[in-house]
């Protein structure tokens, strides 16, 4: 939920600024230089705060946006311990720095740090097999409580998938984990917990539509809320602040993490836009065929344009030395990776980025940074070099 409102600021300034054209650059007077956003948010029960620093001519109705987005994700009922119409709203917003703003005036990173992107052919996501079964799982989570499948669902809940590998491949299912929040009615079963009826639907209705043929097996465990009940959920439950669960925004735990989170942050913000060029240079290594597996590491200075580093690392699956290929990644004929390079290429000064806060920000073909469009050059490249 925190992710949801940082990231819907966002993408409400970022409409402005299309609609007004502002450029995410101020290179002369006479371009309209595009708003900076760092827009961080604190949710408990019954409150909201959203702080950080932005600079924008635009106008947010802040409490209006923050109010509609709490009700789409369903919190409407005040029996929940958070409902839109009754929260409470603290605003604790600031400008950007001076000091920031003069390195990214120029094209120029926004902080120093280093970024991450992974991809591997588990998938066809080219994802690692657990996040992306866990991603599936959660949206069909939130489709059977919003269709009325299950009306007894209400709306916090989260899951987690745990997989066996032989020889570094996916063979089958070890245990399923689906936290769904629920209501009263459902407690039906021994010392007032969810009974195994209930259990058996939402197994049926939200994992196993999911699961790949062949990876269940007599020894999966499937573990439907645990404990026994959860009634008590969301904000009322459970303090949630932006940029909590980065691991599960990306690649599970499957791959190494820079550390920044991504929601609230405007493009300019390396932190998000290296991220998301890392993870599309990645599915692209792989999408070509060189490489089953690949990790790309980024790092910036504040005010620079250019990366101070580049690696690849392909766990010995890429049929031409790592180095060769960061040379292709590198040269600046395929990917620009400068920051003003990096949101042109992945046209990222759009407001697209609330459909990111739920579900991972990868392995959804909704976005730039999933397309392969650059895989047949490296292919090209890499052939050229003796693949």
């Amino acid at each position: 939920m925190s992710d949801q409102i940082s990231d819907g600021i966002l993408d409400e300034i970022l409409r402005y600024d299309n609609e007004n054209g502002a450029v995410p650059y101020k290179f002369s007077e006479s371009d309209r230089r595009g708003s900076r956003v760092a827009c961080e948010t604190f949710v408990s029960t019954g409150m909201v705060l959203i702080g950080g620093e932005i600079t924008t001519e635009s106008y947010v109705d802040f409490k209006s946006l923050v109010r509609q987005i709490v009700k789409e994700i369903g919190y409407t009922d005040p029996n929940l311990g958070f409902e839109h119409k009754s929260l409470c709203l603290l605003n604790g917003i600031n400008e950007q720095s001076p000091d920031i703003a003069r390195g990214v005036d120029t094209g120029g990173a926004g902080d120093q740090g280093l970024m991450i992107g992974y991809a591997c052919d588990e998938t066809e996501e080219l994802m690692p097999m657990p996040i992306a079964l866990a991603h599936k799982m959660s949206i069909n989570l939130a489709r059977v409580r919003k269709e009325g499948v299950l009306g007894y669902l209400k709306p916090d809940g989260k899951t987690q998938v745990t997989v066996n590998y032989r020889d570094g491949r996916p063979e089958d299912i070890s245990a399923v984990v689906v936290a769904a929040q629920h209501d009263s009615s459902v407690l039906d079963g021994p010392g007032g917990s969810m009974g195994p009826e209930t259990r058996q639907q939402i197994i049926d209705e939200v994992v196993k539509p999911v699961i790949p043929e062949g990876m269940i097996t007599d020894k999966t465990r499937f573990l439907v809320n645990p404990t026994g009940r959860f009634i008590v959920g969301g904000p009322q439950s459970d303090t949630g602040m932006t940029g909590r669960k980065i691991i599960v925004d990306t690649y599970g735990g499957m791959a190494s993490h820079g550390g920044g989170a991504f929601s609230g942050k405007d493009p300019t913000k390396v932190d998000k836009s290296a991220t998301y060029a890392a993870r599309y240079i990645a599915k692209n290594i792989v999408a070509s065929g060189i490489a089953s597996r690949c990790t790309v590491h980024i790092s910036y200075a504040i005010g620079t344009k250019e990366p101070l580093n580049v690696m690849i690392h392909t766990d010995g699956t890429c049929c031409i030395p790592d180095s060769e290929i960061e040379k292709i990644v590198t040269d600046g004929q395929v990917f620009d990776l400068t920051p003003c390079g990096i949101i042109d290429m992945l046209d990222l000064w759009r407001p697209i980025y609330r459909q990111t806060a739920a579900y991972g920000h990868f392995g959804r073909e909704i976005f730039p940074w999933e397309e392969t469009d650059k895989a047949h050059i490296i292919k090209k490249e890499a052939s050229r070099l003796g693949a």
